[in-house]
């Protein structure tokens, strides 16, 4: 089969590898679409890569093409989102539930073989099934859907209250869309792109802020009458906006961050006492998985695309690339601002 193989840093090739075959328990899945994950890129730009040669790839879709024995619940034609994490399913984390947690765990497009191929092989919990309804594209965004819905549970989070969503990416939207579909009183999208700021209000967002205006905190905070926000979702993973988030945050608050910093973090006195006046809870948020495996962010996610209630738009997609040109598609990635959104690499392209 065709393959994007990584090789070393910047080096990705497009070429024949052997096609696997699923043992039992496993499922051999057809892939549609993969997104390429802000994860990927140091995988293939710098030098984040767990070993070489390397078949990168986590969040896909397509049909199940075979099973192998004891496969029960899913059979060849079945649409199907891929689950990567595979947890060892015995460690105390494990058994208690916290799979994103387990540290003996695999992960499918980075630890072993992905989907930037024609063809993967996966165990058979690692497959959700998604009925005709939804779109093979939608079948790409289940992994970013569950990123952002478990950041939601991570907080118990509950409507009623005004919400920040710091960051306009595809995380932050989707966390935007979950946030409203559970109740919130108003829910408002901070970011310095006005595409990303129109795509918000497009997909449901209250209201947004662009944070390059010099008053952007005073407009902020009169949208909620000044008393701030009650939840705060930082999904950039930039140190900017995690500052942004503490000064954003209501009394006794609660503040998530699904984003992951790439660099070094330091706060003011005054900026850290926000935690101490405030009282408000600050937490973080690992990946996308809770008992029974893969978790209620998987059935949920499937359940509230088919009904429509969690919104695709084609402008979430900024391109989609044939597999052939895998390498092209990660060459953008080295100019800073040129890709503005998710890139979708088709499989069978």
């Amino acid at each position: 089969m065709k393959a994007g193989v990584v090789h070393a840093s910047k080096d990705i090739r497009y070429e024949d590898i052997e096609k696997p075959s699923p043992k039992a328990g496993q499922i051999l899945i057809k892939v549609k679409y993969t997104g390429i994950c802000g994860s990927d890129v140091p995988r293939v730009n710098a030098d984040a890569c767990h070993f070489f040669p390397n078949v990168l790839g986590h969040e896909f879709s397509g049909t199940v093409e075979e099973v192998g024995e004891g496969v029960t619940s899913l059979k060849a034609g079945d649409r199907v989102a891929g689950v990567p994490l595979v947890p060892c399913m015995e460690c105390e984390d494990c058994l208690k539930g916290n799979y994103s947690l387990c540290k003996h765990y695999s992960f499918i497009g980075s630890r072993e073989f992905g989907s930037f191929a024609e063809y993967v092989v996966v165990p058979e919990k690692n497959a959700v099934k998604f009925d005709d309804e939804v779109s093979f594209e939608q079948g790409a965004l289940f992994e970013p859907s569950t990123v952002a819905l478990h950041g939601l549970m991570r907080v118990d989070y509950k409507g009623g209250e005004y919400v920040a969503i710091l960051g306009g990416g595809t995380i932050g939207l989707f966390t935007m869309q979950w946030a409203k579909i559970f109740g919130a009183r108003k829910v408002v999208v901070f970011d310095i792109s006005e595409e990303r700021l129109a795509l918000a209000k497009k997909l449901g967002a209250d209201e947004v802020v662009n944070t390059l205006e010099e008053d952007y905190q005073e407009k902020a905070m009169a949208i909620t009458g000044g008393r701030g926000y009650g939840y705060v979702y930082e999904t950039a993973g930039n140190t900017v906006t995690i500052k942004m988030g503490f000064a954003l945050a209501a009394n006794k608050a609660r503040m998530c961050c699904i984003g992951t910093p790439t660099k070094e973090l330091t706060f003011t006195v005054s900026e850290w006492e926000n935690i101490n006046r405030k009282e408000f809870y600050l937490t973080g948020s690992w990946m996308s998985y809770s008992a029974p495996f893969p978790g209620r962010e998987w059935e949920l996610t499937a359940a509230y695309f088919k009904m429509g209630r969690l919104k695709f738009v084609p402008e979430l997609i900024f391109k989609k690339m044939p597999l052939s040109q895998i390498a092209d598609a990660f060459r953008m990635y080295e100019t800073p601002g040129a890709v503005k959104g998710k890139i979708l690499i088709d499989s069978e392209k």
